[in-house]
């Protein structure tokens, strides 16, 4: 089956030993789509994909069509999108803010914290600093590694999006989950899969060098103290199980919808 993952190290470490056949599938045999996140949710809006990464905001939205998988996800205390900008002293009101996709739940998180927003500018997540630097807007929500580097393009924090859900909620944030679609042979299988996602992570866990040449070849950073931290914080024990925490941080974000 197709499964849509995106090229981030947290991704390509969990499901490297899925995808390389060094834990037993249970017979299901999987070829990788492997695309940037937003990508990934709009082809679940067409649903392509019979399981595939997902933001939790696009999740939400197409409940209807694909149900959520307990294992794979992006969801954790410390690990939320930043704002970011030149000057530490910018009107975002007024300001022309990248997003990393409209779909994204950075950009619902952004629309949440700040409501008078109002030129808000999707861009793929690896192309928001350099515009930020250069001029091309004023501020960016970004992602993944970019929290790691923002510095480097002499961008300062203006908000820690993730800190402030926390401080809301008392709860982790939900970024990127995996979902599978609502087909009956496929649901048919999803404990299953969960079971063989799990695995893939702990797999993963038990041999870190393994999945390395696999994360490097899609790294849009490539330093290795850099895909380290990025896979600390985003896989973690939540990947191997939402759990009962899960759920009550679904119903926190439908009032957000």
């Amino acid at each position: 089956m197709q499964l849509g993952l995106s090229s981030c190290p947290n991704d390509t470490f969990v499901f490297h030993a899925l995808l390389h056949g060094l834990v037993d599938t249970d017979g299901m045999t999987f070829s990788p789509v492997i695309d940037d996140v937003e990508a990934l949710n709009a082809r679940a809006f067409r649903s392509e994909l019979p399981v595939t990464k997902l933001s939790f905001h696009t999740f939400m939205k197409i409940r209807d069509r694909y149900e959520l998988l307990d294992a794979g996800a992006a969801f954790g205390f410390g690990c939320g999108p930043l704002v970011v900008a030149r000057d530490k002293e910018i009107d975002l009101a007024g300001a022309r803010v990248a997003v990393p996709g409209l779909n994204t739940t950075a950009c619902m998180l952004l629309k949440a914290w700040n409501p008078s927003i109002a030129q808000i500018e999707p861009m793929r997540f690896d192309q928001i600093l350099p515009a930020v630097q250069n001029g091309s807007v004023d501020a960016g929500v970004i992602i993944h590694e970019g929290r790691f580097v923002f510095v480097k393009y002499n961008c300062t924090c203006i908000c820690d999006l993730g800190a402030w859900w926390e401080q809301k909620t008392r709860l982790p944030i939900p970024l990127g989950c995996i979902a599978i679609r609502k087909d009956p042979d496929l649901l048919a299988r999803k404990h299953a899969l969960e079971k063989v996602i799990r695995d893939s992570v702990l797999y993963a866990r038990g041999n870190p060098d393994a999945s390395r040449p696999f994360i490097r070849s899609f790294a849009g950073e490539l330093d290795d103290d850099v895909i380290d931290a990025h896979i600390a914080l985003y896989v973690n024990d939540y990947t191997l199980s939402l759990g009962e925490e899960g759920k009550r941080v679904i119903l926190q974000l439908e009032q957000l919808l």
